[in-house]
């Protein structure tokens, strides 16, 4: 096996899960650059200190690497699904490995590790917003569809796929939607 293929096989590799422990020691040591992947509403309810953001949805690889040139990359998000996402963009984009933390923030947190929650974020959180919204409209649906017409039945139906794809993917639409509303502003 040539140089080349070898390193290109070691960067496609399985990124490390990292303990939120050693994340926090990588900090403290200036031995990484931690990467919030989360969305900017889900940072506004709290983030890791020393993290910096850059959302998947607009991921950036070649754009961290230009920043951060001869960095350690840790990726993170709610639980880890998403940074192990960027990380393998990451390897695609940049041909170079990075890390994540197992477990995301949430992991972060039952860990008891510090994380600043900024004044002004959302009053509820997002995923609870979404949690509200989709409740109402598949209430209200089939409220209209008990009263006015079955075809009302279509709006349940259509919030229920669209939850089933956030669970199956980890991308929420309205999470998204929400997020960009006044009150998360």
């Amino acid at each position: 096996m040539t140089t080349t293929t070898q390193d290109s096989a070691k960067n496609q590799a399985r990124p490390a899960e990292l303990a939120p422990a050693t994340v926090k020691q990588w900090l403290d040591e200036n031995r990484c650059v931690l990467v919030d992947v989360r969305e900017d509403a889900e940072r506004k309810e709290a983030y890791i200190p020393g993290s910096i953001a850059m959302p998947l949805s607009r991921f950036d690889a070649k754009a961290l690497r230009d920043a951060h040139p001869d960095a350690l990359f840790v990726f993170h998000c709610k639980a880890g699904k998403r940074s192990a996402k960027a990380c393998g963009k990451f390897a695609e984009q940049c041909e170079a490995s990075a890390d994540h933390l197992a477990g995301g923030i949430d992991a972060w947190i039952a860990a008891g590790q510090p994380t600043v929650k900024p004044e002004g974020g959302p009053p509820i959180p997002i995923i609870r917003q979404v949690m509200l919204t989709a409740g109402a409209l598949v209430a209200l649906g089939t409220l209209l569809a008990a009263t006015v017409s079955p075809w009302f039945l279509v709006v349940p139906g259509f919030v229920g796929c669209g939850l089933a794809f956030a669970g199956a993917t980890g991308w929420c639409g309205m999470a998204m939607l929400l997020g960009k509303m006044p009150w998360n502003r």
